[in-house]
């Protein structure tokens, strides 16, 4: 089921508010003289469940485990009118609760540790989800299903714990609960092939012609978790394109989908009236430019409504090389990009349900990006947004080369150890939506590299990937 909340750590007087409303919401599901603790830990009345359900008399235990960030069942079952009683065992590393949505909660548990509690007399669907700031966003949730309940007492319990909030949670926006937890995502890549990564080789050519063909498809993000999503070519982003200053692209762009497309580079200068036309299903159009200048180019589908068709993933860079550039060892291509799984960013919302390098969330945690101890590695990045920053970051590194949006802030000279000399670097290169540039490092040792958009909650939500570096 979808909650859309937003959690506000409260003062003690607006906690004591929220515990009488916790309580009152448990008094609508929970069996007879069942002793309740609220979400703030005090002690709840109880009262019959609704006349419409009869207490079976029977018990459904049920053990929850810890996977990552996720509850290890994710579902629960359970016939109407049986009393639940759930024991959280936390296989996981950290500290978790588990509070449901009629108030009955297992207060922070430590790793290693269990604890039990009685939900109560199942009469309706419900939610669970742990409190801790932060986790309920990663994952950490579950669903109570009252199998046989009827539809109007589930959708009547569904409207109840809408306005629930649980007291360890802090003033974050909260993303949708159909969003999946990162560790449903990272299983979900570890068996889909990667988006690759590798910047494509730059050929002699000076005039490059391609077909864009759209295609109207389903990305599955996670077992049971699909949304729909429009391509150029089969892929989200599009092909990666690479070329000089100077060279001439020629595109014919073929919209085999079921509403209008069109398509848009950042790397030409062209009135847009034409090329950037919307054409309907079944048409096509040819789209030329010559790139002007250099840049990681933003390309993307500009048909209104722009958002939609962004984050529906038409998007795709255009790398154009600087006169200069020096060879590297290795080139990658890394474009972040938001992932709404409703319609919140139609209505104004600008956090994603998820963030994503080449399309997949944690895809190249799955999958890592590779490099050598002592390699020159250069990442051209790019960011589609339609909404969010990036702070682009190598965990365990520094930047001594850092190029955005046309200049150099800074720019290494390299010693005979194959280290840079001087004192300056960069931790990060920022970005707003559309802008883009490259950075290199070198890395030193050998080790795993994570790689993140360093505002930390947009990585927590898909922004994140590992470099694997060997001897």
């Amino acid at each position: 089921m979808t909650t859309d909340q937003t959690n506000r750590r409260a003062s003690s007087a607006v906690a004591a508010i929220v515990a009488i409303i916790v309580v009152a919401v448990a008094a609508l599901m929970v069996a007879p003289n069942l002793a309740v603790t609220s979400a703030g830990g005090a002690e709840g009345a109880t009262t019959a469940p609704p006349s419409s359900v009869t207490a079976t008399g029977e018990i459904t235990e049920v053990e929850v485990t810890v996977q990552g960030m996720s509850f290890i069942p994710g579902t629960i079952e359970v016939p109407v009118g049986n009393t639940l009683v759930v024991t959280l065992n936390n296989t996981g590393d950290q500290r978790h609760d588990l509070t449901f949505a009629n108030g009955v909660t297992i207060e922070p548990v430590a790793p290693g540790a269990s604890a039990t509690v009685e939900v109560g007399v199942i009469t309706a669907d419900m939610e669970g989800w742990c409190t801790l700031p932060g986790h309920r966003q990663m994952g950490m949730t579950l669903d109570v299903i009252a199998v046989g309940a009827a539809a109007s007492t589930s959708e009547s319990a569904d409207s109840d714990t809408n306005t629930n909030t649980g007291t360890h949670t802090m003033g974050h926006s909260m993303s949708s609960s159909t969003a999946p937890g990162m560790d449903a995502l990272i299983a979900e890549a570890a068996a889909t092939d990667p988006y690759p990564a590798e910047l494509p080789l730059l050929s002699d050519e000076t005039t490059h012609e391609y077909t864009f063909t759209v295609t109207e498809d389903e990305q599955s993000l996670a077992e049971g978790v699909v949304r729909p999503v429009w391509t150029y070519n089969g892929t989200s982003p599009g092909p990666t394109l690479h070329g000089r200053v100077g060279d001439t692209f020629k595109i014919t762009l073929v919209n085999q989908g079921t509403m209008g497309h069109s398509i848009d580079f950042h790397a030409g200068i062209v009135a847009p009236d034409e090329p950037m036309r919307t054409i309907e299903p079944g048409e096509s159009l040819v789209y030329e430019f010559v790139a002007p200048r250099s840049g990681i180019w933003m390309y993307h589908c500009s048909t209104m409504p722009m958002a939609t068709h962004i984050q529906a993933g038409m998007f795709g860079a255009v790398v154009i090389e600087p006169d200069d550039l020096e060879e590297v060892d290795r080139q990658y291509v890394l474009v972040q990009s938001d992932i709404y799984l409703d319609d919140d960013f139609a209505a104004g919302d600008l956090v994603p349900d998820l963030t994503a390098f080449n399309g997949r969330p944690f895809q190249y945690d799955a999958h890592p990006l590779t490099a050598n101890v002592g390699e020159r590695v250069r990442v051209w990045v790019l960011d589609v947004g339609p909404n969010s920053a990036l702070s682009f970051h190598v965990v365990g590194t520094q930047f001594d080369t850092v190029w955005s949006e046309g200049a150099y802030s800074v720019h290494h000279s390299t010693s005979t150890d194959g280290l840079t000399k001087g004192d300056t670097g960069a931790q990060v290169l920022p970005l707003l939506a559309a802008q883009g540039g490259f950075v290199e490092f070198v890395p030193v040792e050998a080790g795993t590299y994570p790689f993140v958009n360093h505002i930390m909650s947009l990585a927590e939500r898909g922004a994140h990937g590992l470099f694997e570096v060997g001897e």
